[in-house]
């Protein structure tokens, strides 16, 4: 007998919430089957069999939270193809009967995916097959939204979906069994459910096939699926295609019904209560642990971007016909903190107790805002990078920060973080420290100012910049030459050049 139990979550994640179990017992299970997935505040952990065998109990429950190293489940070792499963309590034999052995070949189980670093859970969205449809392999079941990212559920194989473990709304953790699918079976082979049992997923629009958060948002928002391109899988409407059509400056949205005139407008409840999401729990908790460990200051200057400006627009026609990606701003700022950061390492270091640890490299985190929250993917080894390795490292993580595609690995050891506040229109901030860094630089949005330059008054594009720091590790001295450094870099870019 083997206990399954619960795995590393990931850095400085130590509980998880369980989600739905794709198995139960009496189930049988192929090494590397989902078992159940456990969500955290961060990602979404799939908990894997690791051998054949049969499970013979499950010890929590969906919903309940569990620590490292926690008992799950227990599984019996071997061949578990010719184990029988124990029945259901919540199985009825009139909607669920099992087909016959030559109807199909092996019954394979869906289970739910790792969700991303410290994301033990997640919600169901709307299904987008029901039980007796044939499937195609990797064919997208359902979505599962978590409070980072969203991610869609493929079936494991062609077939037909037999059998349903969960429904919209429900919370799920990583390797739990959701589905089951009857390998090579065809559509006449299921078993029938009635409509009621049978989850379907809703387009919001017409025939369009559309992920279930992006169907929420067209009904919400009267936007026309059928005339948004789907970027997912089988061209499949996501939720960030929803979101970018409705951007656009011609939203193709419908106009809503006229309502009758005699109908009393209904106003709505004054208040609602929602529960956080995990997401936006964790970014309050860090937030707050960051103020309050951390003995935070920040320290102002600003830069003139003229130079910057006229450079990029001097070589950006040659820029994107060489890299195939534009110059922006970014890698400008990456390319000057890195600089400084060599210069002043103490905003580059850590405190762990009583020891001060400095880092010889240079993973700087960029912070990116999306529909769920702000997440901090990583930009590796940037003073390794050149001025378009940056930008292409910087344009995949944002898009995929904003899909719901980062992994944990994305979004872990960062140095130091950039926040680019300017993009909402920004004009100054005081960042908080992403802990355990020591420091955090915000940009702000470039805005033309009069500034006096050799007694007399011009206009220029100006930007203000803020260093928060940790007063710790980080004296003022050192977060004012810091700040200075990057300054420098900004306003004469040929600096980064020679690295001075």
């Amino acid at each position: 007998m083997t206990d399954i139990t619960v795995p590393q979550l990931g850095e400085s994640v130590s509980e998880a919430t369980v989600g739905a179990w794709q198995v139960g017992e009496g189930d049988s299970v192929k090494k590397d089957d989902i078992l159940v997935e456990l969500e955290t505040d961060k990602v979404s952990v799939e908990v894997r069999a690791e051998a054949d065998g049969v499970i013979t109990s499950i010890a929590v429950k969906e919903g309940e939270t569990v620590e490292i190293g926690a008992k799950l489940a227990e599984m019996s070792e071997g061949e578990g193809g010719s184990a029988q499963p124990a029945p259901k309590a919540e199985a009825k034999s009139e909607d669920k009967p099992a087909p016959a052995a030559s109807e199909g070949g092996e019954l394979v189980e869906a289970s739910v995916p790792v969700m991303g670093e410290s994301v033990a859970e997640g919600t169901v969205g709307e299904w987008l097959v029901k039980a007796g449809d044939a499937v195609e392999k990797d064919q997208t079941l359902f979505e599962i939204e978590t409070d980072k990212v969203a991610l869609e559920v493929p079936a494991p194989a062609a077939g037909v979906l037999e059998e349903v473990l969960v429904s919209e709304g429900d919370s799920v953790t990583p390797g739990q069994v959701v589905a089951k699918i009857r390998a090579g079976a065809s559509a006449s082979a299921a078993p029938a459910k009635s409509e009621a049992s049978a989850p379907q997923a809703k387009s919001g629009s017409g025939d369009a096939k559309a992920m279930p958060s992006a169907a929420r948002i067209a009904e919400e928002k009267n936007l026309d699926l059928s005339k948004v391109d789907g970027s997912g899988r089988d061209g499949r409407v996501t939720k960030g295609d929803a979101l970018k059509a409705l951007s656009a400056p011609n939203a193709m949205t419908s106009a809503p019904a006229t309502p009758v005139a005699s109908a009393p407008r209904d106003l709505g409840p004054r208040e609602e209560r929602v529960k956080m999401t995990r997401l936006r729990q964790t970014i309050a908790r860090r937030l707050k642990e960051a103020q309050n460990t951390a003995a935070m200051l920040t320290t102002y200057n600003e830069a003139d971007m003229s130079n910057i400006m006229k450079l990029r627009k001097e070589v950006q026609d040659d820029f994107v016909a060489k890299h195939g990606t534009k110059l922006g701003f970014m890698s400008f700022f990456v390319k000057a903190c890195v600089n400084a950061l060599k210069e002043i390492p103490a905003v580059n270091a850590e405190i762990d107790g009583t020891d001060v640890i400095y880092k010889n490299f240079y993973d700087v985190g960029v912070a990116v805002g999306t529909d769920k929250g702000l997440v901090v993917p990583v930009v590796r080894d940037a003073d390794q990078l050149s001025m378009a390795g940056v930008e292409k490292s910087i344009i995949d993580l944002g898009k995929r920060a904003r899909d719901g595609k980062l992994g944990i690995e994305d979004m872990q050891g960062a140095t130091f973080t950039i926040s680019n506040g300017g993009v909402y229109g920004s004009l100054m901030s005081s960042p908080i420290l992403n802990a355990p860094q020591s420091g955090i630089l915000g940009m702000h949005k470039i805005q033309e100012r009069p500034v006096a330059i050799n007694g007399q008054v011009v206009i220029r594009p100006m930007m203000y910049l803020a260093l928060s720091y940790d007063h710790r590790i980080v004296d003022g001295k050192e977060a004012v030459t810091f700040l200075v450094r990057v300054k420098d870099s900004l306003e004469n870019p040929e600096r980064l050049l020679f690295d001075i």
